[in-house]
């Protein structure tokens, strides 16, 4: 049986301490079992543990600023310190692919130590003959099995009372339009995820920009990810919110704008990031990856923004295309519920739902998985018509949080000035009225108007 992690070469240990450190979650289920001396390294052992005393002193595992402060404290030889300070920088850097192996592989091997260790312990009783000891065997093997094993969820009815019966016991964070955040109860809460369904030119874009513009608005750290736009127009987004004046048009009132840039710079401690990904590699564990390593150096996310989750690669290229887009989706919102963060992301509307009045759930490209997943899903439609006019038709179609089945018909959408206003609302049964009304009327128009021609020609003869 291997002794140590030698066998699984260097980068796998460099990235098993990077995990360590930036995943908080599995650092916590191994942290009591992992030994420094599993590493064939002598720099690996001394970081592994650094952390160790760090976790058992403060229940947490250390940032790699800190460990930096820790090192340079207690590391008096000058050579030794900068050769624990370049290995900080590689498992700081350390890749990102694989991770999800490596944690299984160093899960399994403490595991096998410790039921080694116990198995030890066991063939030692037996060699005494202290057959009274078997209850404690048994209990050593017992909890030899359940090492590396997280928490399920498990809570007591009666736990944490006060916070439960707390009137803003969600602390959801809005999405900037007033209409439809009334209707969520203020927006979504860290954990929960919402949808953006809308056909291909509608604005997804748009409504995501806004979502993220408000909640930094409000001093919440966002990231906000994107596939196919240029930073530089993600940009000019956000500074049209600030100043109102459209993106074309910023370059004329350079100095208007960089003067309002650099007062909300000034104004707001909390940070903005914008990051653009590529489309055709990136999978959901890798974007959680970079989520984690952004956490670990000190930058908590609030809110990500994810545009779009379309754009997401599945984990493994063997798996059915429909089932791995329900995959994706249920990724992304275990991500937010584990790093308590509010989601929200968009998806494409399949070929009917171009020439909707109002695009309905059963309209989403793709597998319907997606649907099931999303806490909200909101859809926008726009008619020819409503485009020209910088109308849209916006939809809560589904809602674990509030009031569904809302329309907010010819709404104020418009996608230069990134301004959303829900002023008028109905239902979704409301609407079918109201447009088999409006065939009533059509109706009632077209015999009027030949009742007329009737008359007009029988006065004539």
């Amino acid at each position: 049986m291997n002794k140590n992690f030698e066998y699984l070469g260097n980068t796998f240990q460099i990235q098993l301490l990077n995990q360590l450190i930036v995943d908080k979650e599995f650092a916590q289920s191994i942290i009591d079992v992992i030994e420094p001396t599993y590493f064939d390294n002598k720099y690996f052992q001394l970081i592994t543990q650094m952390v160790k005393e760090y976790y058992s002193k403060y229940q947490s595992t250390p940032s790699f600023e800190t460990l930096e402060q820790i090192a340079k404290t207690e590391i008096s030889t000058e050579m030794v310190l900068k050769i624990v300070l370049d290995m900080f920088k590689k498992v700081q850097d350390a890749p990102f692919e694989g991770t999800a192996f490596v944690q299984e592989k160093a899960m399994k091997f403490c595991k096998q130590q410790e039921l080694q260790k116990v198995m030890d312990k066991a063939q030692k009783i037996i060699n005494q003959g202290d057959f009274e000891s078997y209850d404690k065997v048994e209990g050593l093997v017992r909890q030899a099995l359940q090492v590396g094993e997280r928490d399920t969820g498990i809570k007591d009815i009666f736990s944490g009372l006060d916070d439960v019966l707390n009137d803003d016991f969600r602390h959801p964070i809005p999405m900037g339009i007033p209409g439809i955040d009334r209707l969520l109860k203020g927006g979504l809460a860290k954990g929960e995820i919402g949808v953006i369904l809308a056909p291909t030119g509608v604005g997804k874009t748009t409504i995501l920009t806004k979502i993220a513009n408000t909640a930094f608005n409000m001093g919440y750290n966002v990231l906000q990810i994107f596939f196919e736009d240029n930073p530089k127009i993600i940009q000019r987004k956000h500074f049209t919110i600030w100043t109102g004046i459209e993106p074309d048009k910023l370059a004329l009132q350079k100095d208007e704008v960089m003067a309002k840039v650099d007062e909300i710079k000034n104004q707001m401690p909390n940070k903005l990031v914008l990051k653009k990904l590529p489309s055709d590699t990136m999978t959901m564990n890798q974007i959680k990856n970079q989520v984690r390593k952004m956490i670990a150096d000190g930058l908590k996310i609030d809110a990500i923004v994810l545009d779009y989750i379309d754009c997401v690669m599945p984990e493994s290229s063997k798996n059915d295309e429909w089932k791995a887009e329900g995959s994706i989706m249920r990724h992304f919102e275990a991500m937010c519920h584990e790093l308590a963060i509010v989601g929200w992301t968009a998806t494409q509307g399949n070929r009917s739902s171009i020439s909707s009045e109002v695009v309905t759930t059963d309209q989403m490209g793709g597998s319907i998985k997606k649907a099931q997943v999303g806490h909200v899903i909101i859809s926008v439609a726009k008619t020819l018509q409503q485009k020209e006019m910088k109308l849209a038709t916006i939809a809560i179609t589904k809602s674990r949080i509030g009031s569904d089945g809302i329309i907010f018909e010819n709404c104020k959408f418009d996608n230069e000035l990134i301004e959303i206003d829900t002023e008028s609302s109905t239902t979704f049964l409301g609407f079918e009225e109201q447009k088999e009304e409006q065939r009533k009327d059509r109706v009632k128009e077209l015999l009027d108007k030949r009742r007329q021609r009737e008359q007009q020609q029988n006065t004539q003869s």
